[in-house]
């Protein structure tokens, strides 16, 4: 049986930030990373302050783990067409808030931007996809790697593992049938729904802490204040699709109409040349049959003043015809 749950983009906002919710966020972070993850702290930083002010629906929580890398989880609620170059400022900016002066480039700490969309962006057919900046070879396609030495001073082996990875997880393109443990949390993030039967990491502790009748008085008249708005945003957004289609439609009418008319009117000439070449085409046959006609009765004319005895010069002093068309006609 599945439960209604706290969106979690109001959870990550509010109550994933306290130390004893982390578990459930490690057990997003381990799904997702497939290697297990534990939260060190929730890092502020003008990245992801709350603000007031600001009307969109972003939710953002930066994240430390235990290895020092930062990790940048960011909801989407509404469609944005830049959405991939506000992902691509993102790491760029929390890259260079955490890089003090005097600090060597190598105090760079991996950075993970995880990206939770409920709208389509981009065209695939996967719900998530996972973005890394990799070297290729223009001629030999080899794949470039760190040199022994850099292996040995910074334990890695790519450049890959230096540069932000990028995990982007397009929720309606999931079919709300969970095949895995990360299936479960995706199907949650989706829904807000938690089954019975899902053993993914940090929804066991999820379905006891975001549970609506949880939260204590305030939180919950914060969290429907919050579904509130969301809904009048969501209301919001379909009104002024509506008005824009309406607006369009009162723009383009008059345009819309003339090409009817232009369209007809191609039809009308169509229509009134077919008709014209159809009674070309009758008039012809009509001559045809009428030359026909006339031609049969000059023969049996021919012939019947033949079998009255006459001869050529005879018939052709009555029929008109020179001896030699009456020849002809004869054959």
């Amino acid at each position: 049986m599945a439960q209604k749950h706290i969106r979690f983009d109001w959870a990550i906002k509010k109550l994933l930030r306290n130390k004893a919710n982390f578990e459930i966020l490690e057990g997003f972070l381990s799904e997702l990373l497939m290697e297990d993850i534990f939260v060190q702290e929730i890092i502020e930083s003008e990245s992801n302050k709350d603000n007031p002010y600001d009307k969109s629906n972003r939710v953002d929580i930066l994240v430390k783990n235990h290895r020092g890398e930062l990790m940048l989880i960011e909801i989407q609620n509404e469609n944005e067409y830049d959405y991939f170059h506000r992902m691509n400022y993102g790491q760029a900016k929390l890259i260079s808030e955490h890089l003090f002066a005097g600090n060597k480039y190598s105090a760079i700490k991996k950075v993970y931007s995880i990206n939770i969309v409920y709208f389509d962006l981009g065209q695939g057919t996967d719900y998530i996809y996972v973005g890394e900046t990799t070297f290729k070879g223009m001629h030999d396609h080899d794949e470039l790697r760190l040199s022994t030495k850099q292996q040995e001073i910074y334990h890695l082996e790519k450049p890959s593992d230096i540069f932000a990875t990028y995990y982007l997880l397009r929720l309606n393109n999931f079919d709300d049938k969970p095949e895995d443990t990360l299936d479960e949390w995706i199907y949650f993030l989706k829904r807000s729904e938690i089954q019975d039967t899902f053993k993914a990491k940090g929804l066991i502790k999820a379905k006891e802490a975001m549970r609506v009748d949880s939260l204590n008085p305030s939180e919950k008249e914060d969290y429907e204040n919050y579904i509130k708005v969301h809904r009048i945003r969501l209301g919001e957004i379909d009104t002024a699709w509506e008005n824009g289609k309406d607006a369009a439609k009162k723009e383009l009418m008059p345009i819309i109409k003339e090409a009817e008319r232009q369209k007809e009117e191609a039809e009308r000439q169509k229509e009134e040349a077919e008709r014209q070449k159809e009674e070309a085409e009758a008039r012809e046959e009509k001559e045809r049959k009428q030359k026909e006609a006339m031609k049969n009765t000059l023969k049996n004319t021919i012939l019947q003043l033949q079998s009255l005895g006459m001869d050529l010069a005879q018939i052709e002093s009555i029929t008109g015809k020179t001896q030699e068309e009456i020849k002809e006609i004869l054959r």
